[in-house]
């Protein structure tokens, strides 16, 4: 699959973009089955990320290396092409694997955020996939504030009780309050059918809503790198930790390291 130069464009101004048909119908079985081998047998990173009585949504990290149907879709899909396509770099590394899932009826909420200030990582060359294996509603699928990713990076916080356990007070801009003026902001999103992707910058401002329906909504989001993107360890446990990865990699150093293939170079 090829992107679109209106795709590049659109990518490059607002920090998102749609592309339909990510995966064929084999892929999105494919993926599936790996997000259910996930919640069969949970990795150490798993967590969850709801209160009790708002429902169930569980989150799952860094599970290429163990689940045989996330390294297939990974390595052989075009997911990774069309990053590199809407990044415009020459290289694609993956960064990580991020399993989502809200079961149905789940009230809790995904607060506004940034990704990239959760990470161990810094350049621009970056975004995330979120592909669900689930037909998702609008209502239940991700808000984006368009443009955001020419921003500043602004201070993350806990998505349960608000805590700032990264960078240290008054270093970063605190998030404004888009929900309470969002007529002030270009907010985008779309309705999605089984692999389909939404493709953002991790710099990208998102949220997302429960999911009042009466099914689950299962997503495998994957995180790529491009050519200008560095090694940046931090003194705190970062989302999700590389541990030991400050004693192989130098600051500022390439993330050419085997817990980051390359997957796609142009040419391919």
């Amino acid at each position: 699959m090829q992107v679109s130069s209106e795709q590049i464009e659109a990518f490059q101004r607002d920090g998102v973009v749609c592309v339909r048909g990510v995966a064929s119908t084999d892929e999105v079985a494919l993926v599936e089955t790996g997000i259910e081998r996930v919640l069969d047998e949970p990795s150490p990173l798993s967590m969850v990320a709801s209160k009790p009585g708002d429902g169930l949504f569980v989150e799952d990290f860094c599970n290429w290396q163990r689940i045989p149907e996330f390294e297939q879709f990974i390595t052989t899909s075009s997911a990774a092409a069309i990053a590199g396509g809407l990044m415009q770099t020459n290289v694609v590394r993956l960064y990580h694997d991020h399993v989502l899932v809200k079961q149905s009826q789940t009230a809790q909420k995904t607060p506004w955020h940034q990704d990239q200030p959760y990470y161990n990582v810094e350049g621009r060359k970056n975004v995330s996939m979120w592909m669900p294996v689930d037909p998702v509603a609008r209502e239940a699928s991700l808000d984006f504030v368009a443009g955001s990713h020419h921003g500043p990076w602004l201070m993350p916080r806990s998505f349960l009780d608000g805590e700032s356990k990264w960078f240290p007070a008054d270093s970063l801009d605190e998030l404004p309050d888009i929900d309470g003026n969002r007529d002030d902001y270009r907010i985008v999103g779309w309705e999605l059918e089984p692999g389909d992707a939404v493709f953002f910058h991790m710099l990208t401002l998102h949220a997302a809503a429960g999911v009042p329906l009466r099914r689950p909504r299962r997503v495998l989001s994957v995180r790529f790198l491009g050519d200008d993107m560095v090694h940046a360890p931090r003194p705190w446990r970062t989302s999700p930790p590389f541990p030991g990865l400050e004693d192989e990699l130098a600051v500022g150093a390439p993330l050419d390291h085997p817990l980051f293939p390359i997957l796609w170079e142009a040419g391919d």
